[in-house]
């Protein structure tokens, strides 16, 4: 079976490199982030930037050309896009033409909220097209706009647990000077300034939620101290500036942002955390599913896939979006009872360790790719991590928490 994998990212994207086996890969670059891990996973490479040109639209017919010559040089099976860009352009260079089985692993539902995105993404697709949903809520958004069920399945992505410490290391409180005693509240995520086109106000993950609800923490809480890591994705940094004057403004000092980690800080800085708070607006199943990982105890807006891993009562807590006064009492709660907050962390590191798991997730999408190329294999069984995340709660007697 040869695959042709599409990213449109050499930086990030880690989860279309982890599933990647015996597969050609289209990078845009040889430089990057994550360039070295693909080079060493075995993947054939070809440079091949096949973002779709939405501002410059008269580059289309060229990339179409370049995304035809690919294929035809490597003659796949199957073509496994991870991105709505590339995914376009794939389609488009196909369209009316003999083209191998493509499917689009979609890693989160933005595009679909928005009318003239989820419009290209439906109206482009052919009876060649398949979608892979990396959450629940991503295929019930394309059942509700009128895809038929056989052509969706459903396919967490996956993650390397044991590369994530669950003993404290300090290694991010120490270079902030955090004291042992301090309450560290906040997370770790890319920061992605608002998208005018698509009307937004804020960032995607809705860091000025975050910043004012730990502004109202740290009124009642003095002990608490603000952490968001992490640094904007791409070049652009007026926001993330804007984001750094807002925390100061709101926390006096005790808001800190301290930029980019590299991954293996991340891994280990999880467990330096007392709660992680991920509120964005729009969101798969991404921000959660590491400090479980790392046993943190998860507070996660009610949006997207979130509340697929987050479950009030059984993993952690859930919260509405847009809601920093919400967000800032459930923080309260937490830091009020946490023995009860730790063991429904335990419960949901149990749950993504398995749920997302980089063997079970890779052989869920080895086994759609089987049944596409072979009707008379099954589908693989979707993953019910409600199921699981109740009969882990069960089975260590789980204690009720406010909700």
């Amino acid at each position: 079976m040869r695959v042709l994998s599409v990213v449109k990212t050499a930086d990030g994207a880690e989860w279309a490199l982890l599933q990647a086996v015996e597969v050609h890969v289209a990078l845009p670059s040889l430089e990057g982030r994550m360039v070295k891990e693909w080079q060493n996973s075995g993947a054939t490479l070809h440079v091949a930037d096949l973002d779709f040109p939405l501002k410059k639209p008269w580059l289309l017919p060229a990339l179409c050309k370049t995304a035809r010559d690919l294929v035809a040089k490597i003659s796949p099976d199957l073509i496994h896009t991870h991105h709505v860009g590339p995914t376009l352009v794939i389609r488009i260079a196909h369209k009316g033409k003999d083209s191998p089985l493509r499917i689009f692993q979609v890693p989160g539902p933005l595009h679909l909220e928005h009318w003239f995105y989820r419009s290209l993404d439906l109206f482009s697709a052919d009876a060649q097209d398949f979608w892979i949903g990396t959450t629940r809520n991503i295929l019930q958004l394309y059942r509700a706009a009128g895809v038929p069920p056989d052509r969706l399945m459903l396919g967490y992505h996956g993650t390397r647990p044991a590369m994530f410490r669950r003993d404290r290391t300090n290694v991010l409180r120490d270079r902030l000077g955090i004291a042992p005693e301090e309450k560290m509240i906040g997370n770790i995520s890319f920061i992605y300034p608002p998208k005018l086109l698509l009307g937004q106000r804020v960032g995607l993950k809705a860091h000025e939620d975050l910043i004012d609800a730990l502004g109202l923490v740290i009124q009642k809480r003095p002990d608490v101290v603000g952490v968001l890591a992490g640094a904007t994705w791409g070049s652009s940094k007026w926001y993330e500036h804007r984001l750094r004057a807002r925390a100061q403004a709101v926390g006096r000092g005790r808001i800190r942002m301290p930029g980019y980690l590299p991954r293996e800080d991340v891994w280990r800085a999880w467990a330096d955390f007392d709660c992680v708070t991920h509120v964005p607006y729009s969101e798969g199943c991404g921000g959660v599913f590491e400090p479980l990982i790392a046993g943190v105890p998860t507070i996660a807006g009610r949006v997207g896939g979130l509340p697929e891993v987050v479950m009030d009562g059984l993993t952690g807590r859930t919260v509405p979006i847009r809601n920093p006064a919400e967000l800032a009492a459930a923080i309260l709660d937490v830091l009020a009872d946490p023995a009860a907050y730790r063991t429904l962390a335990s419960n949901g590191r149990q749950l993504v360790e398995k749920m997302f798991d980089i063997r079970r997730t890779a052989a869920e999408v080895y086994g759609v790719y089987r049944h596409l190329l072979d009707e008379s294999i099954p589908r693989p069984a979707e993953f019910d991590s409600m199921e699981t995340a109740k009969a882990l709660a069960a089975r260590h007697d789980t204690p009720q928490t406010h909700r």
